[in-house]
């Protein structure tokens, strides 16, 4: 992609775009259920959306990333789970989403995490030094598509808990 993508902290006023983003985004996507959206407000009602940025081009919000906390039964503090991240279906595989990565793994980093952890697909987030941690399970998701990613060297042990925010599906 050529043209000059910005990678900015979400403000206030783009929790629509954000949203829209994201809904068009999975909108095709077999293994969604097409919730992503409700999770990103329910992550940020309740406080648990710590880190979320936004591609922008020309002004125009263009992909997003959130971030937020996750408990690890061995008492492992401050990992996060990245998820989701969204790219408008016409600008995917442009690098929007390893600028959006990259970017959210450097400020967690500068925020001094521990480690992040996702499920996704193994060809494409190994790229960023992900891996299949033995040991360290989300309950219900096949290991080889759960990843872990720790940056201070020390690897946890145990079930992954996300966010109660991940249960979010629309409805009231």
């Amino acid at each position: 992609m050529n043209q000059k993508i910005v990678i900015r902290s979400e403000r206030d006023a783009d929790a629509d775009a954000i949203a829209e983003v994201t809904a068009a985004a999975f909108e095709t996507l077999e293994i969604s259920n097409q919730t992503e959206q409700f999770i990103i407000e329910a992550l940020r009602a309740a406080g648990a959306l710590k880190l979320s940025l936004v591609a922008e081009l020309d002004g125009r919000i263009i992909g997003h990333i959130a971030f937020s906390p996750v408990s690890i039964s061995d008492g492992t503090q401050n990992w996060y789970g990245l998820g989701p991240v969204s790219v408008l279906p016409e600008l995917q595989r442009q690098g929007v989403g390893k600028a959006l990565i990259r970017e959210g793994l450097s400020r967690l980093k500068d925020m001094g995490a521990g480690g992040c952890c996702l499920v996704g697909h193994p060809e494409y987030y190994i790229k960023f030094g992900f891996q299949n941690m033995p040991g360290l399970v989300l309950e219900g998701v096949p290991p080889e598509v759960f990843f872990g990613l720790s940056f201070d060297g020390r690897i946890p042990r145990g079930s992954v808990a996300f966010h109660e925010a991940f249960k979010a599906d629309g409805e009231k």
